[in-house]
C-alpha cells in the first residue's frame, strides 16, 4: 500500500491549476521517474478540472487510484495511490491537507499562485508519513 502523488490545486473559473505538491517515485525505475511524475501532475489537474465544486471521488486510472476532493471555494486535493490504499485514509488526509494549507496560505494567492511562489512546505512530510498505511 502507497501513496505516489499529494497535490494541492485552484480550480478556477476557466482552469485548475496546481499550486503545490509532492511526490514519490522512487520505487519506479530512475530513467522513468519524470515522465511518471509528469502523468501524475496532468492526471491530477484533470481529475481536479473535471470534478464539480464541493465533491469527492476515486478514479481508477491504469493502475492507480486517484482519490480526488474539491472543496466549494476551489480548493483542490488530488492523492495518488495504489489500489489496495485505503480510500477513507486519503480522504481523511486531503482533508487535514487542505484545511491547514487554507490556513497557512492566503486565499488571495490561490488564482495567481504556482509551486514556485506558493510557501507551504508541509506535503512531503503528509506524503512520508502517510506512505506506508497498515491497520
Amino acid at each position: 500500500m502507497r501513496l505516489y502523488s499529494l497535490s494541492v490545486l485552484y480550480k478556477g473559473v476557466s482552469k485548475v491549476h496546481l499550486l503545490k505538491a509532492a511526490y514519490d517515485v522512487s520505487t519506479f525505475n530512475f530513467f522513468q521517474r519524470s515522465s511518471v511524475q509528469e502523468f501524475m501532475t496532468f492526471t491530477s489537474q484533470l481529475i481536479a478540472e473535471r470534478s464539480a465544486l464541493g465533491s469527492r471521488a476515486s478514479v481508477k486510472e491504469q493502475e492507480y487510484l486517484c482519490h480526488v476532493y474539491v472543496r466549494n471555494d476551489g480548493l483542490a486535493g488530488v492523492v495518488i495511490a495504489d489500489n489496495e490504499y485505503p480510500q477513507r485514509v486519503c480522504f481523511t488526509l486531503l482533508d487535514k491537507v487542505l484545511d491547514e494549507f487554507s490556513r497557512q496560505v492566503s486565499k488571495m494567492d490561490w488564482p495567481s499562485g504556482s509551486p514556485a511562489t506558493i510557501s507551504y512546505s508541509a506535503l512531503d512530510g503528509y506524503l512520508s508519513k502517510y506512505q506506508v498505511w497498515t491497520p
